[in-house]
């Protein structure tokens, strides 16, 4: 609702052995709060020169560049030379270490968007996970409820750092 955007997506989600439920709920959460018809996921989490998820407009030129985690400050120096706006969501319970240990050099860098998601709530995320899902998401207000019909997780992500 924040965007006005109301669309069906059909999704197939590659996932390296290596990646937790947990991360790909959040990458899917990732997508909803950004959902458009060009955005698309990067070859994961084994290609080095890639997001998460992306959009591109029709040059090649990459608008968004979106990650999930706690990635290396060099890599997000790199993504933010790349694309014009990088927005990364942080979860997990070290996610708070990892800000306090990086917000100093990350600050400069003024395309970058830092949010954080509860470690608490993105573990309820994962429960949502299966093989084969049906999930609807509303945002609204910049919270998000993202569920199966039979259980939904209310996500409230903290902004740490806005992008200007």
């Amino acid at each position: 609702m924040d965007r006005g955007y109301y669309a069906d997506h059909a999704l197939v989600v590659a996932r390296h052995p290596s990646e937790t439920d947990e991360r790909m709920m959040v990458r899917l959460l990732a997508f909803a709060l950004h959902a458009q018809e060009e955005l698309a996921f990067g070859r994961g989490l084994s290609t080095d020169d890639e997001p998460d998820l992306w959009l591109k407009d029709l040059t090649g030129a990459i608008d968004i560049w979106i990650e999930v985690g706690l990635p290396d400050e060099k890599w997000l120096r790199k993504a933010c030379a790349r694309a014009a706006r990088v927005v990364l969501y942080t979860y997990g319970r070290t996610a708070e270490h990892w800000w306090r240990q990086n917000a100093g050099k990350l600050s400069r860098l003024d395309n970058l968007e830092v949010l954080r998601l509860d470690a608490g709530t993105t573990a309820k995320l994962a429960g949502l996970a299966e093989r084969s899902m049906q999930l609807q998401c509303s945002v609204q207000d910049g919270e998000a409820w993202l569920g199966n019909g039979e259980r939904a997780v209310h996500l409230v992500p903290e902004k740490l750092h806005p992008a200007h």
